[in-house]
C-alpha cells in the first residue's frame, strides 16, 4: 500500500482541511479522497471543507510495510485549520 500526501490550496479559510496523508493504490486513487471522509470524491459534491480533485495536488511519500492493517481509501492523518 501506498502512502501519500494530499494538499489543497484553494479553500484556505478555517474550518477547512489543508492537508492529509492517506493509503492508496494510485495517486489518482489518493487524490480523490477526502481527508474528513476517507471515501472517494463524489463527482458535483464539492466540499467546502476541502477541494474538488483538480485542485489537489498529491505526492508519494512512502509504502506501508509489515503488519500495519490499512485500506485504501484510509485516512492516516489530516490537517485541519479550526476557526
Amino acid at each position: 500500500m501506498n502512502l501519500y500526501l494530499i494538499s489543497q490550496k484553494i479553500n484556505d479559510e478555517y474550518d477547512t482541511y489543508d492537508s492529509a496523508v492517506v493509503a492508496a493504490e494510485s495517486a489518482a486513487e489518493a487524490k480523490g479522497i477526502i481527508p474528513h471522509k476517507g471515501f472517494p470524491y463524489t463527482e458535483g459534491a464539492r466540499q467546502r471543507v476541502w477541494a474538488d480533485h483538480e485542485y489537489v495536488s498529491v505526492k508519494l511519500i512512502g509504502y506501508m510495510t509489515g503488519s500495519y492493517s490499512c485500506k485504501s481509501g484510509d485516512v492516516i492523518c489530516a490537517s485541519f485549520n479550526a476557526g
